[in-house]
């Protein structure tokens, strides 16, 4: 039997989903992505659901990355299947979602989890929360969306600055920049994250549907998102790609 990486519960018309893997800082791995898209879609189809919230468990992570040691082995050809899929299976969803979700970001929000939380269509973040695409510091780059979703969100400079560096950055920060709607106390959470929802449950349903096709039709980054994939599957089998890996998991600084 699968261990229950998720809980979710309905309350007053929101479906919440919040990640449970704690002890590994929330991390995605194939089963999380599986169980995600499930729920979501569960919810999609709940005919009580009129918004979604994802976040994660404790007070430490939304999700810290994706766990690299399940990739770490892949050649290019494996690495393309795999960002493909989990595009597929869950980022593109929640994107084109009828129904809006929210990220409840309450805490580190790294690599796969920072591009998560931007394929939601909005973002509340905690004080304490750290936020950034450092894949570059492991030989290689953002997989799921986040080449795409980060400058149609903050623009093309800030989110090259980003990208290339690496950096993390604070909540306030990404504030400034656009990554996310609001900054909160860690223990104003879930207040605030009820009032935003309360706020679009307000209005007609079909038109919050129609909206969220609408901007996204205004994204053309199909043709962004595959050179994505093909650019993220060369950096795997190099010897940078190695190097990186083995000095995250070796918990030292790369040598490049």
């Amino acid at each position: 039997m699968k261990d229950q990486l998720t809980w979710i519960e309905v309350q007053d018309s929101i479906g919440w989903i919040k990640i449970n893997r704690e002890r590994k800082l929330n991390a995605l791995n194939r089963e999380l992505i599986d169980q995600l898209h499930d729920r979501i879609i569960n919810f999609q189809n709940h005919p009580s659901v009129k918004v979604i919230v994802l976040t994660g468990t404790g007070n430490k992570a939304f999700v810290a990355g994706a766990d690299i040691s399940e990739f770490s082995s892949f050649e290019p050809e494996q690495a393309a299947a795999f960002a493909r899929q989990g595009n597929q299976v869950l980022f593109d969803l929640i994107t084109q979602l009828e129904k809006p979700v929210i990220a409840a970001i309450n805490g580190y929000a790294l690599g796969g989890g920072l591009e998560l939380a931007m394929s939601c269509h909005l973002r509340i973040a905690v004080q304490h929360a750290k936020l950034g695409l450092p894949e570059v510091s492991l030989g290689v780059i953002p997989g799921y969306g986040g080449t795409q979703r980060l400058p149609a969100l903050i623009g093309k400079g800030n989110a090259m600055e980003m990208i290339l560096t690496g950096d993390i950055i604070s909540a306030d920060k990404a504030l400034e920049l656009g990554l996310i709607n609001q900054v909160v106390a860690a223990e104003k959470l879930l207040e605030a994250t009820i009032i935003l929802a309360k706020r679009l449950m307000k209005n007609s349903p079909n038109s919050i549907k129609n909206a969220i096709k609408a901007i996204n039709a205004s994204d053309s980054t199909l043709k962004g998102f595959k050179e994505e994939n093909l650019q993220f599957s060369l950096c795997f089998g190099t010897t940078d790609f190695k190097e990186g890996v083995a000095a995250f998991l070796e918990k030292r600084k790369p040598e490049f």
